[in-house]
């Protein structure tokens, strides 16, 4: 079992151009579309979050019903869903504003326990920066690999949901003791600041930066650079190819046994290169369709 921690919530996705253009909604948040993709793979996973009463909410759980993911340790609460408003660009990369104040995700508690057999645990996005919500994931995380448990941090960032990013960038620094597996986009890593052999020191077994369609390059704890090409596609935009790679690196580390962080460095120049090229190939298929639609496991090869 994988379980995902973090945020579900709408997108609302504009139709044409300008401020007034109608906005589509649409199922999103980077923990929610990351545990959608890791249904649609095949693998067991679980979502860990606090969802909202209203329609919207309904319609998130539903999906993740259809998807295959287990729901058991989804908390509920009256308060709305947060609405996130995309806007894109030319070459399809979004951008969003939030709407969060008193919203249902941001009031998670830590959970008494996590579903059995719980081999890997996912977080990130907005759900660790808005509190009280992020200080209760961050207790998870922490918890979570004292007791041994794979972790996989993606920070994700919102610029626009950090009021001081010099406390963020701090908070993000303390979290790597507990983190096994960082992957990040080139865009988070500069705004972070620092380097993948900086973070590395500071504990992950592995760190994987993402370059969008110029693809992606692993940097491992005993030295080791790996890098894969970007899968050439017709980018319909970008929204949920970051969580997409989240989620097929669990999916592909889980399949070749490798959720401990002494298995990443064993996976060697060709066990990362099969992995990584996987990660690529899932979000190349992903950015080929409007909207967070990772593939399914027939899709792409593992």
């Amino acid at each position: 079992m994988i379980v995902v921690a973090g945020e579900a919530l709408i997108d609302l996705v504009p139709q044409g151009t300008g401020a007034l253009a109608a906005l589509r909604p649409a199922l999103g948040g980077g923990p929610y579309n990351t545990a959608v993709a890791l249904g649609r793979l095949g693998s067991p996973v679980a979502f860990c979050s606090r969802v909202s009463y209203d329609g919207f909410g309904e319609a998130l759980l539903d999906r993740l019903r259809e998807t295959g993911v287990d729901v058991s340790p989804v908390q509920r609460g009256a308060e709305p869903t947060t609405l996130a408003v995309a806007s894109l660009d030319a070459d399809g990369s979004a951008a969003y504003s939030f709407y969060v104040e008193g919203t249902a995700d941001r009031m998670f508690a830590l959970p008494a326990a996590l579903p059995s057999g719980t081999r890997a645990v996912s977080f990130g996005t907005c759900s660790l920066v808005l509190e009280p919500g992020a200080s209760a994931y961050e207790e998870l995380l922490r918890e979570t690999a004292a007791r041994g448990v794979f972790t996989a941090l993606d920070p994700n960032i919102r610029a626009g949901l950090i009021p001081d990013p010099d406390a963020y960038r701090a908070r993000f620094k303390s979290w790597l003791p507990s983190v096994s597996l960082l992957k990040l986009s080139a865009e988070d890593a500069e705004w972070l600041g620092g380097t993948p052999r900086e973070w590395l020191a500071a504990g992950p077994a592995a760190v994987v930066v993402t370059r969008g369609g110029d693809g992606l390059t692993a940097f491992t704890r005993d030295g080791g650079e790996y890098t894969v090409p970007g899968e050439r596609v017709e980018v319909a935009d970008t929204i949920g190819a970051g969580d997409t790679v989240n989620a097929a690196l669990l999916h592909g580390l889980a399949a070749r046994g490798a959720l401990r962080d002494a298995d990443l460095a064993a996976l060697g120049p060709d066990g990362w290169a099969g992995l990584l090229g996987f990660a690529a190939r899932a979000a190349a298929v992903t950015c080929s369709r409007a909207g967070a639609e990772p593939p399914y496991a027939h899709e792409v090869a593992v």
